[in-house]
């Protein structure tokens, strides 16, 4: 049986993660043609950074359900210092208006060199230093980054999705995109299956 196909796409800054616009804004159609081919989880209009694009149902469930735990990861710029208290805060959980998130995985970095420049550019304002960290998520939740960051207080400036899963942006300028070849895309359904069951179906087992 074929493998199901999957493609890597850097999502530039204020394009929606779908592939029709009822206003006018751009879409995934602009940067990639794939028909057939549907996100595997959502990314913010004003986020940036890696989508992932299947044309399996099963795929994109153990992409982008929580229940399979893919890590995603996020280079995120905020406005302030960040301490070691908002750090461990990020790490045990922070509690927000849908509940406590998962510990997550938060360090300080320093700006990627890579990092092409944003359009427009990031407002800054003099009076207040800006900073970078990297955020380690294995849930979902409507804006969940953004939330995360303002209740450390740490509001976010600029978001990147760095990585789904063993996929990342390496290589990808912004708009580019790249099919995964079949065998690592079975390699990884081998992989997951064999190392996670997810919730629900643990439940049912007696």
């Amino acid at each position: 049986m074929n493998a199901p196909a999957l493609l890597l796409l850097n999502k530039p800054y204020r394009v929606l993660t779908q592939f029709t616009s009822q206003d006018g804004k751009a879409t995934l159609r602009d940067y990639v043609h794939a028909p057939g081919m549907r996100p595997a989880g959502r990314l913010d209009y004003d986020s940036e950074g890696l989508v992932l694009l299947t044309d399996s149902g099963s795929l994109q469930t153990r992409l982008a359900d929580p229940r399979w735990k893919q890590e995603k990861s996020y280079l995120v710029q905020v406005e302030g210092e960040i301490d070691d208290q908002a750090l461990e805060r990020l790490r045990r959980g922070v509690n927000l208006n849908d509940g406590m998130t998962l510990p997550a995985d938060a360090e300080r970095i320093d700006e990627p060199a890579w990092l092409w420049p944003r359009d427009p550019p990031i407002r800054f304002r003099k009076a207040i230093p800006a900073s970078w960290l990297e955020l380690t998520i294995r849930e979902g939740r409507n804006r969940q980054v953004r939330r995360m960051t303002a209740a450390v207080n740490l509001p976010t400036l600029r978001l990147i999705r760095w990585s789904v899963g063993p996929w990342t942006l390496e290589g990808l300028a912004p708009g580019q995109s790249r099919a995964v070849e079949a065998r690592d895309v079975q390699n990884f359904l081998k992989q997951i299956t064999s190392r996670y069951r997810p919730a629900s179906s643990r439940a049912t087992r007696r």
